[in-house]
Order: C-alpha cells, then structure tokens, then sequence
C-alpha cells in the first residue's frame, strides 16, 4: 500500500531516487540488519557506496562535488532507507544536515573547496560536535572551550553522543569562545581526524540505532590553526541553531522511515496471521490501529514534505522544522508500538523486524531537540507579536 503523501506532487527525480535507494537498501542493508544490530557493528563501508549514488552530498552544489539536489529529494532518501533500518538514515542525515551542510552554509570558499567534495563522495565521513554531558539541551553553558593560543587556538573539553563520533575523517565543532550563555559566546571549528589532542573516547550502548555510531569526543590541549575556524569568532551557536533547523527536516524524515517501516510489517503480517478462522486485519480492533498509524504516517509525511518545501523555497523553517519533528517522532513511536501489539507476542522477539522499530523510534524523540525542546520552539514561534 502506498504510504506516500496522498496530496503531495512528486516529481521524476524524487520518484528515480526513491526507487534507487530502495533498490540499495534491500541488497546492502538488509541482509545484515540483524548482524549490524547485535554487534553494534558500524558499515563505514555502506556509506561510501552511497557516496557513489550521491547520496552523501545531496544538498552540496554540482560545482562542488555533490548532487545539487533539494530537501525534498533528500527527505525522500532518509525516509527510504530508515524503513529498512533507521540507524542507516540516521548516520546518513548526520553527516549530510549537520557536518557538511554547516560547511556549506557558513564555511568560507577555501573550506568549501578543500572538505565539501570528499564529503559528497563519501569519500569522507562527516560528525558534528554540539552536545555535551551536563549541558545537553543548555548548549549555551557547554564546557568544551576554544581559547586564542598564538596564530590559533587551543581546545579542551569533551561532547557526547556524537553520530559518527568515530570513523568520521572530520568533525564540525562548536566551542565556547565567550562567556557561559552568551549566543555570541561560542565559534565553530572544522577538526580533522587524526588532529593531536583530539580522540574519540567510549562508544555508546544503546537501545537502538545500533549500528548508528555514538561516541564521546575528547579534547586535551588541541591545537589548531585559526584557518580550521568556520565563519566570525561567536557566530558558532547562532549557526548552530540554522543548522539545526534543516536538521530538524531530517529527524522528520527519519521518523517518518521508521513508522512506514513498522507499519508495513504490522500490515503484512496482520494479513498472514489466521486467528479463530480469520486473518486478525479482519477484526476490527487491528484494523483500527492499522488506520490509525496510517493516518498518523500521512500527517507526518505531509508535514515534513511542507517544511522541505518551505526549506527548498529559502523560507524560514524553524516553526514548520520543530513541528514536523515533533509529530513525526511521536508518530514512530506510537507506530511502532502498536505494530509489537499486532504481533502480539512474536513482536517482542528479534526474529521478526517490529522488535527494532520500537527500540529504534525512541531516539526520533530525542536526537536534535527531545519532544519538550519541539513544543517549546513552536509555542514561542506561535506566539511571537
């Protein structure tokens, strides 16, 4: 059944590219998802191949290496290989949303040239670096520090739960520069792998997205040039914030993925699975749930279409980012859940694939803003004179 928003238009591009990941999600992804999700065993490898289908620089300009395509196009991607396995779209929305587009946005020509088009190769992996132990959504009083150090600067501090923490081959850094609390107190820094001073530290075990890697960074007296430095001295937090935006889109996206992914397996097997004669979709307790988690896949699709739109056409997203996030995450939660009570009981055994979207769809609410930071951007963004 097709699970696409029923009101939106869909162009050629978004439809090749829909089926060309779906197409690579079936022969590289799902053969291993169970292996990938019992060893924590992070593809480096997967996400070089989708480098070769550019995929890994969609929203980076031809002239640069990538695609030079849209977050409508790029929304669709993440969806497509989020319902196949959720870790996947959301390693491959860190490094696309989050590390290459802060580049692009506010990196100067010569940082664009020298990392954006072996980033849009895949060539090379991208982190991001903004969270931290204590602060977590307080990233105003982050600790990690960048201080002047002759011609450079010299960081210290640590940030966790970084999406591709590790193998990433260079991280965007947003350090405190000024004062705690202070939106013109922190700068953002490009830091290669292999930097002296800078090691990933302990690798998180986590529910789900397993096969996503999130680790700790670690900083002890790193030196770096001043050319590393992205945009003005104190423009890091506000920066983050525009990035954080389109990034928003695609934890949306991500939402969306997983739900259709666990909606589709609660389908099918409420069609199979004979109960006092009857398939169980025939009585009408399953079948409500199915159209409920239907309906709520439709919204969400059509509000995280909406907000690339709105992205697309250079509008300002931050309302329409944090709503789509927001329900879209909740959707893949609720989803997921009653797609383990169709199951009943083989949906809490890893032998059937509902058991990962639930302890997959947790992280949608969390990751880039939980589901209370989401109702605090929106109720300020519609309450604003």
């Amino acid at each position: 059944m097709n699970t696409q928003p029923v009101e939106n238009s869909i162009s050629d591009t978004r439809l090749m590219i829909e089926q060309s990941v779906r197409d690579f999600a079936a022969r590289e992804i799902k053969p291993n998802i169970s292996l990938w999700d019992e060893e924590q065993f992070f593809p480096k490898d997967v996400f070089r191949k989708l480098g070769e289908l550019g995929l890994m620089g969609m929203l980076v300009p031809e002239e640069l290496g990538g695609a030079g395509l849209g977050y409508d196009e790029y929304v669709t991607a993440i969806i497509e290989l989020s319902k196949v396995d959720p870790s996947i779209g959301l390693s491959m929305a860190a490094h696309n949303s989050l590390c290459t587009n802060h580049i692009l946005m506010f990196g100067s020509d010569e940082q664009k040239k020298e990392y954006l088009p072996r980033l849009a190769s895949g060539e090379w992996l991208g982190a991001w670096g903004l969270t931290e132990h204590n602060t977590g959504s307080d990233a105003g009083n982050m600790q990690t520090v960048a201080i002047i150090d002759g011609d450079g600067w010299k960081i210290n501090g640590s940030k966790n739960f970084i999406t591709n923490g590790k193998s990433g081959d260079v991280t965007v850094l947003i350090a405190r520069t000024g004062e705690p609390g202070d939106k013109h107190g922190a700068t953002a820094f490009i830091i290669p792998q292999g930097t002296p001073g800078f090691t990933a530290g302990r690798k998180e075990n986590k529910l789900g997205m397993r096969a996503s890697e999130t680790v700790e960074l670690i900083f002890q007296d790193c030196h770096i040039p001043d050319s590393f430095r992205i945009g003005d001295v104190g423009e890091g937090f506000i920066q983050s914030l525009k990035v954080l935006d389109g990034g928003r889109i695609s934890i949306a996206a991500l939402g969306v993925g997983t739900a259709i992914g666990a909606y589709e397996a609660a389908l099918a097997y409420s069609k199979e699975r004979k109960q006092f004669g009857k398939s169980i979709s025939d009585f009408q307790a399953i079948a409500f749930k199915l159209a409920d988690m239907y309906t709520d896949i439709q919204a969400s699709s059509l509000l995280t279409y909406h907000a690339a739109s709105m992205k697309d056409r250079g509008e300002k997203v931050t309302l329409a980012s944090s709503v789509a996030k927001y329900h879209s995450s909740e959707t893949a939660v609720r989803v997921a859940n009653e797609a383990v009570q169709i199951f009943g009981g083989y949906g809490f055994v890893k032998d059937y694939p509902v058991e990962k979207f639930y302890r997959d769809s947790k992280l949608c609410t969390i990751g880039e803003g939980t589901s209370e930071i989401q109702k605090m951007v929106i109720s300020k963004e519609i309450l604003r004179d």
